[in-house]
């Protein structure tokens, strides 16, 4: 049976094993937002104990996001295939051993290895915790799922900045991979004796190989190429290769997708849901706004108003505290009014936000960001939160791993598309202007940008529950 159907009448209640199982998955998602961004204002303090460049420490945020993100449809698959419990366990197990290697690296080589398999780790982790989510939660609860995801992923990347400027200033850099320990321990052993243990002995399809290869090698060159591209310039030869290794890579995992049957890493029935594909599509296009606020707000913070590393970072809350708790007030708001008017309310608010920044002048205060700061994360909190139930509740329940990885893809590649275009208009328009109007001018362009496919992001989105809504009837 499809998990679509909502059940009708009051809402089950929680028991304590489901509530604590909640718990454990929401320290997993937590931990894994927490140490995208935690590590972000620690860069000049391994630059100085690991005696390197900015342009080296940088690859131990790029190789955490990069791995994370072209393995995590292979880490859906393989919580489908081969149980979302276990691989939950695989992931912790890599994502901890590998947070202590980190710890205790020398050089930032061995820094950046450990970092890129915690990404592994979190590949397994993410779908693995969506699949398990929205298994543990009763049907006519199911706007919960949603929202704990979203709303959790919120407050580990709002706390983030906070959480890794603390340690590092009381402590180091390295107490920042050492806190994962604890937390991983805590969210395993919950979920040992809380989440039942995955059948065995069913025949499993396989995983796959070359269909993982494919796409994962075509992933790496488009976001390699997306990541070089305002360094070394969209005509630059190397770009140009990797964008045509790409485009060719992924044609020929459309062809692996054809030819190898039932055991394939997205299967028909995945690719087929005209629902689901809309809700990817609205995801690609409106995450860079998302994206492009994250990394833009803090350069304006920093460059126009001279705030620090971590006020910049609590500038940001009134953003990310609001998307954490927009999330979380989806949940039950999908249950009583469903997706429609949550879906296209945030889809809409988004591009509006980032509008509102916009018209951010050189000498604007801090609090002419609020407005569109808040804006944004109400948006992005009842888009984000919507989208992943009314998407994943299309697909059959043991394909939820799979869409929860595929939907995380692809607001990873929309964000990061939505970065190189903002910032190849920024860089053009205030002609590498570090700071003044020149530079906020360019903020100006970009922002408007992004804001334009928000807007065809907003059409997605109606095709979205319009396509729902008639699978359902």
């Amino acid at each position: 049976m499809s998990a679509a159907e909502v059940a009708e009448g009051n809402p089950q209640p929680l028991g304590r094993a489901v509530v604590l199982s909640l718990v454990a998955m929401a320290l997993a998602v937590f931990v894994i937002s927490n140490d995208i961004s935690a590590m972000t204002v620690a860069v000049p303090d391994m630059e100085r104990d690991l005696d390197a460049t900015v342009g080296t420490v940088q690859w131990v945020i790029n190789a955490y996001t990069l791995v994370f993100g072209v393995l995590i449809v292979t880490g859906g698959r393989l919580a489908d295939l081969y149980g979302r419990r276990r691989m939950f366990f695989a992931g912790f197990g890599i994502f901890a051993l590998f947070s202590l290697i980190g710890a205790l690296a020398q050089d930032p080589w061995m820094l950046i290895g450990a970092r890129a398999l915690m990404g592994v780790g979190g590949a397994l982790i993410w779908p693995s915790v969506v699949g398990l989510i929205f298994a543990i939660v009763p049907a006519a609860r199911a706007g919960l799922a949603g929202g704990l995801i979203l709303g959790v992923s919120g407050v580990g990347n709002a706390c983030g900045p906070m959480i890794g400027g603390l340690l590092t200033d009381v402590f180091d850099w390295r107490a920042i991979l050492l806190l994962n320990l604890p937390v991983a321990a805590i969210a395993v052993l919950v979920t040992l004796r809380t989440v039942k243990p995955d059948p065995s002995g069913e025949e499993r399809e396989k995983l796959d190989l070359l269909g993982v290869a494919t796409l994962s090698l075509a992933l790496v060159a488009f976001l390699v190429a997306l990541d070089q591209a305002t360094d070394w310039g969209w005509g630059d030869w190397r770009i140009v290769v990797l964008l045509i290794l790409s485009v060719v890579l992924l044609g020929a995992f459309a062809a692996t997708q054809r030819r190898t049957g039932v055991d394939v890493l997205v299967p028909r029935a995945v690719i087929g849901n005209s629902a689901f594909r809309a809700a990817c599509l609205a995801t690609l296009l409106t995450s860079g706004i998302w994206f492009v606020a994250m990394l833009y707000a803090p350069q304006f913070t920093q460059k126009l108003l001279d705030f620090d590393a971590l006020e910049s970072g609590v500038a940001l809350l009134p953003m990310m505290a609001l998307f954490a708790l927009t999330s979380f007030v989806a949940g039950p708001l999908y249950n009583k009014v469903g997706p429609r008017p949550l879906l296209i309310a945030g889809a809409a608010l988004m591009p509006i936000g980032i509008v509102l920044l916009s018209f951010l002048e050189a000498d604007s205060p801090y609090g002419a960001m609020i407005p569109g700061l808040a804006v944004l994360g109400i948006g992005a909190g009842f888009f984000y939160s919507t989208l992943t139930n009314a998407a994943i509740t299309t697909l059959d329940a043991d394909q939820a791993s799979l869409g929860g990885g595929i939907l995380f893809m692809f607001q990873l590649v929309g964000g990061t598309i939505g970065l190189g275009l903002t910032t190849t208009v920024v860089l053009g328009v205030s002609d590498g202007a570090a700071g003044g109007a020149e530079f906020v001018d360019g903020l100006t362009a970009g922002f408007r940008v992004d804001a334009a496919l928000g807007i065809l992001g907003l059409i997605a989105a109606a095709v979205v529950v319009r396509r729902r809504a008639a699978r359902s009837s």
